[in-house]
């Protein structure tokens, strides 16, 4: 399996809707991993802000960063070989470094289909799917803030629900998988009386 890793430069989350003006380049290239993760390619991406060991490890990127500082970033590895350096690449940029055969799945797209379906991204959309990141990454001033300027563009209360619900169910999964771990290892005897740090015999409590 092809491995992608993204060195991302300091920011407050890679989708690039936190903060007052989001970054349709990030969003754009975060579909585009996801676009990746669906290839069977393992992408994992890594903040300088969050995880600055990742950096160190690698002695290139290191090399990058102690040269260029967060001007060289991002930084993409592809199986252990840095492929770019310095930018975002687009999604067919993307593909052949990740050594996917074939066009894209928008390159073989009819032309009449391209026509019928015209890009649907805008400030209204961007709001939205703000105000869901803020719920995903616990940003209270991000959610303040997109609430305020969703309001301001005239969205729909239940449009805005519909984004919240929607981040809150995409953000509780990590947290149930993590309790459904958590319980086979902590507790193997799951037919004995009693819950986890419950009942009697706490011998199993989590």
């Amino acid at each position: 399996m092809t491995t992608l890793e993204v060195f991302d430069p300091p920011m407050c989350c890679s989708t690039g809707v936190c903060g007052p003006e989001p970054d349709v380049r990030l969003t754009h290239f975060a579909a585009d991993l996801d676009w990746l993760k669906s290839q069977g390619v393992a992408v994992h991406r890594y903040n300088l802000a969050q995880e600055p060991t990742r950096f160190t490890a690698n002695p290139r990127v290191k090399q990058i960063v102690d040269a260029l500082g967060i001007e060289g970033l991002p930084v993409v590895v592809v199986d252990g070989h840095m492929v770019s350096q310095g930018e975002y690449p687009s999604r067919d940029r993307l593909r052949t470094l990740a050594n996917l055969g074939g066009p894209s799945a928008e390159a073989t797209k009819p032309a009449t289909a391209v026509a019928e379906q015209p890009p649907i991204f805008n400030e209204w959309v961007a709001e939205l799917v703000a105000l869901g990141a803020a719920i995903a990454s616990n940003c209270e001033p991000c959610f303040q803030y997109h609430h305020r300027k969703a309001v301001e563009l005239g969205i729909s209360q239940d449009d805005m629900v519909q984004a919240v619900n929607v981040a809150l169910r995409v953000k509780e999964q990590p947290a149930q998988a993590m309790v459904r771990l958590a319980q086979k290892h902590l507790v193997p005897d799951a037919s004995r009386t009693g819950s986890c740090c419950g009942g009697e015999d706490k011998t199993g409590c989590c």
